[in-house]
């Protein structure tokens, strides 16, 4: 083996080391949001009442077929009482989670960096770099937590409209005790379809819905591609090639509420025909990535980067994503998460609103 070789290999040894070290020595960063400087605020339009826009603020939107009558019902006849609603279809993007990525088990970067510790036996998360035929690679492993953050409601905007969700900020959701993040094999328990996709025709796939992101939204029929972050599957918080913070966070986002999707912590909100959607929250097993916007909260937030502040699932980071994250204090991450609503409002729901 030739010198230059044995000093290329033992450099790269040394750096894996050096990166495991700091895996268990990382930091945990975070803050709590503003929700006047901080919120994507924009993003939660375009308003659309019957199929028409009413309110667009230059946003995009995923055209869900919601339904263009200008009447639509909720309820049913129950022997002698007739429990029925007459109302208008309405749609709009809601804000209603927060989504952290962290290099730390149980740091909590959306509560101001909260650490708690070693609550109990959690994998490390941490990077290692490894060099494979004169090329060197880096894989990423980082943890999440979902949080329920409905803020319209919270703010009082429409505090008893039915169509927003009612519920307490709350974590309800970590990795840190989730055994299947870190299992590859076991996690095909979740998404067994995984091996239908490791082919090349299914990689082309996922280079053509990278390309309708980047001026649109990605395609729902190719629920294994996480756009121009890669493939979906496994749902792990494994990212094969690390190429950068922003791009990395941004695919485990996207695994992650597919995840959620596959264990009904998250069900639908927006139109799946008859009265799923409109009328009621319903489960829905395969993710709609059409159905999500995101917003970076920290390490920078988005609405620094400009006035179209939040993207669709799948879009390179390239386009939004320069000088927001940064060694050190800005490699944990912190997501708005916004859903679309599909509604069949009344009269009395718009009543309780105002």
């Amino acid at each position: 083996m030739k010198l230059k070789n044995r000093i290329f290999i033992l450099g790269i040894s040394l750096l894996g080391l050096t990166h495991n070290a700091t895996a268990q020595t990382q930091q945990c960063n975070g803050k709590f949001a503003n929700l006047i400087t901080d919120y994507c605020w924009s993003a939660h339009f375009p308003i659309r009442m019957a199929g028409v826009e009413v309110f667009s603020m230059n946003q995009e939107d995923n055209n869900s077929t919601s339904g263009t009558d200008l009447v639509c019902t909720c309820g049913q006849e129950t022997g002698a009482t007739l429990d029925l609603k007459v109302g208008t279809t309405v749609s709009f993007w809601e804000s209603s989670h927060i989504v952290d990525i962290a290099r730390k088990p149980f740091c909590l970067v959306g509560l101001g960096g909260i650490d708690l510790g070693d609550v109990m036996d959690a994998p490390a998360s941490g990077r290692s770099t490894r060099g494979e035929g004169g090329h060197v690679n880096s894989t990423n492993f980082y943890h999440g937590n979902l949080y329920a953050n409905p803020i319209l409601y919270f703010i009082g905007v429409a505090s008893d409209n039915p169509c927003l969700t009612q519920t307490p900020f709350d974590l309800y959701y970590s990795t840190s005790w989730d055994p299947l993040w870190n299992d590859e094999e076991t996690t095909m328990m979740l998404n067994p379809d995984a091996y239908l996709y490791a082919n090349p025709a299914a990689m082309l796939a996922v280079t053509a819905d990278c390309i309708a992101t980047s001026s649109g939204f990605s395609s729902p029929e190719i629920y294994w591609s996480a756009g121009c972050q890669g493939g979906m599957f496994p749902l792990t918080g494994m990212v094969s090639t690390h190429t950068g913070t922003a791009r990395s966070a941004s695919l485990l986002l996207q695994k992650f509420l597919s995840k959620g999707h596959r264990e009904l912590l998250l069900w639908g909100t927006s139109y799946g025909g008859g009265e799923a959607g409109l009328c009621y929250k319903y489960p829905k097993y395969m993710i709609d990535k059409t159905d999500y916007k995101y917003s970076m909260l920290f390490p920078t937030p988005q609405t620094k980067k400009g006035h179209l502040c939040a993207q669709p699932l799948g879009r390179s980071t390239q386009i939004w994503a320069a000088g927001t994250t940064f060694p050190f204090y800005g490699e944990d991450v912190s997501f708005q998460v916004l859903r679309k609503v599909d509604c069949c409002m009344s009269a009395s729901d718009a009543d309780m609103a105002n």
